[in-house]
Order: C-alpha cells, then structure tokens, then sequence
C-alpha cells in the first residue's frame, strides 16, 4: 500500500528530527566525560563556598560541551549559516564570556555591557525582534513601534539573566529549558511549521545528553557536571530566539502572551528578586540564596524532588500557554500571568512566609 504523499513528508521530517535529536543526544554522552577529566586535570572546577553547597568540586563545563555540539549538529544536518550566524556568533561569545568569569569572576556590570551587545547582535540581524505584543488586553495587537528594539534587547538580557539566576538545583535550569522546548517543538509540529522544531531538535539533543550527567536521578545522587554561567546564559539567549521566533514571524505558532506562559517561573522569579533586592538596598544582581527554588530546599525538599515539583510546574504552564492560545481569549492568559507575578513578587518579599507555605506540602 503506497502512502499518501503528505504521509511520506511526515515521516522523513520525524526521521530527520529524531535523527537530529539523537546525534545531539549521543555525541554529549560521549563527550561529557572526556571534558569533565580535562577539567578536572586542568583545575577548571567549581569549589565549595558561601552560598554554594555542592560537597566536592564539581567541573562547570556543561555549556562548553553543549552549545559547539548544538551548533555542530545544526550545521551537519543543514541549518542555514545566513540565517543563524547572530545565534551563533552570540553563543561564542557568552560561551566565551561565561568560561572566563568561572576563572576571573568578571563584574557584573562587565557582564551586563557584553550581555547587552549580544543582545543587540541578535535583535538587529537576527531572529530575536519583538515587532508586536500580540492582543494583550483584548483591544486590537500592541505594535511597538520605536520601541521595538529597546524592548527586545531587555527581553533578551531578561532571559539571559533568568536562566542564570535559575541555575541553582542539579538539572533545574537545563531541565525547565528542555520542558520549555518540548512545548516550543509541540506547538510548532502541531501548528504546520515541523521546520522550527527541526530547528530545536538538535538543542533539546544536547540537553538530554547533559541532564543524563547533572540531573539527579535513582542512578545518580549528584551531578557530575555544572551547566556553569557559559551554559546558563547560553540557554537564556537560545531561548529567546526560538520563543521571539515562534511569536513574531508570518504563520505565528503561539501568540507571545503564550510564550511569556512557558518561560513564566525563571522570568517572574528574576523579577521579583529584583524588587526583593532592591527593597533590601542590595544590587539587583547580589547572588543569594532567595530564590523560588532555594525555598523549596529550605522548606525541608530534597534537591531531586524539589526540582521535579518545579519542572512539572513548568510543564504545567506550557499547558496553560497551548492549551489556553486556542480556548481563551489573549487578555485572560494576560491577566492570569500579571496575577502570578504580583502573587510571587509579593510573597517573595518574605521568604519566611513563602517557606512555610511550601512546607506544608513537603509533609
């Protein structure tokens, strides 16, 4: 029996994507343990101390596997150089950036300058350009006008700092970015645009090849390996080119309400220690242990199932973020997630009462 042609396209683009994914997948396994052993040898590791609680040095090496597999694979399976170089050039150098700043400890506001002209390298001849906020209160789309490239570039810088403000449980902030690609991938094959999670496919290889070695599991009680600030800013600005991607371009797969939906717990955390911070009369970006996350630990967690209750959080707003694309109108997920952030900032201002709602559920 001969399939019918639109049969056939789909199961060569499930054949490549698999394929893809598990090029990725595999070539991150193997590779892990090699540059975890040159780490170790050369002294390029992450040492116990103030408000890190790891046991025993740990290489944070996890970005400087990834994203050149990332980009490898990309490339072996035909990404177009014209298309992505902004992406790629921009990983280089927060790759670059992060790797440095593991040794040296680079300022914040030096970062802050490098992560800023990233950021321009990608809204400007890249993917990453927020041109409308789609219908966010129910009264017609929000162009931005002249302020489109002024608020793409903090979009960027946002998401590049949440993710690295995420990274502090064993698999938490390679684990939410996976289950944030599954709904960016989900979306984009259900709406009739596989080329996108193509795209994504070799990303959300290299990420399972790394969480095999960070996330803690039955088979592994520590992770082996640190995403480090190389892989966490990375994933930030990925992350935001995909999701800009997905919400901006002809043939929209999610409105960018929706997107704000999937990425919700690093973005609406970031913000409310921000403010939490700033009331404290502490620098927005002074490292310290008040994030969501750490309250789970404090409220009597263990790392594993605090990062797992977070990931199906997560997962759970994707949930929200299609589910609601197609059932609601914009202006409800709009206000359900202005909600959220109010709710977080607010009690995030009081880390004590924030752990004692979470212990109740830790019982």
């Amino acid at each position: 029996m001969t399939l019918p042609v639109s049969r056939d396209k789909n199961v060569l683009m499930m054949e490549i994507f698999l394929n893809n994914l598990f090029v990725a997948f595999a070539a991150v396994l193997i590779l892990m343990p090699l540059a975890r052993k040159a780490a170790r040898q050369s002294g390029f590791v992450d040492v116990p101390q103030g408000r890190k609680q790891h046991h025993k040095p740990v290489p944070p090496i996890g970005g400087l596997v990834i994203f050149p597999v990332f980009i490898a694979v990309s490339l072996w399976s035909g990404a177009d150089l014209n298309y992505f170089w902004p992406l790629y050039v921009g990983l280089g150098v927060l790759v670059f950036t992060g790797a440095l700043d593991e040794r040296l400890q680079i300022k914040a506001s030096i970062k802050l300058v490098i992560q800023i002209a990233v950021a321009l390298l990608v809204v400007l001849y890249g993917q990453a350009h927020i041109y409308q906020l789609g219908n966010l209160f129910g009264l017609g789309d929000i162009g931005l006008s002249v302020l489109s490239i002024p608020v793409s570039v903090l979009a960027v810088v946002l998401l590049i700092n949440a993710m690295n403000l995420l990274d502090g449980l064993d698999g938490l902030a390679g684990g939410f970015a996976a289950v944030a690609l599954f709904w960016l991938m989900f979306a984009s094959y259900k709406a009739g645009a596989p080329h996108h999670a193509l795209a994504m496919a070799p990303l959300f290889g290299v990420l399972a090849g790394f969480l095999a070695h960070n996330l803690r599991n039955p088979w592994r009680r520590k992770a082996s390996v640190f995403l480090g600030d190389a892989g966490s800013m990375g994933l930030g600005l990925v992350l935001a080119w995909f999701c800009v991607s997905l919400a901006q371009q002809r043939g929209q797969v999610l409105p960018p309400v929706s997107i704000a939906w999937i990425l919700a717990l690093p973005i609406i955390d970031t913000c409310a220690q921000f403010y939490r911070r700033i009331l404290e009369g502490k620098h927005p970006f002074a490292p310290d242990r008040g994030h969501f996350h750490h309250h789970f630990v404090n409220a009597g967690f263990s790392t594993g199932v605090a990062v797992a209750y977070i990931l199906v959080l997560a997962f759970l707003c994707g949930a929200v973020a299609y589910v609601g694309a197609g059932a609601v109108p914009q202006y409800v997920l709009t206000i359900g997630w202005l909600w959220l952030l109010v709710f977080h900032v607010l009690i995030s201002r009081k880390p004590r009462l924030y752990i004692r709602f979470l212990k109740k559920f830790a019982r």
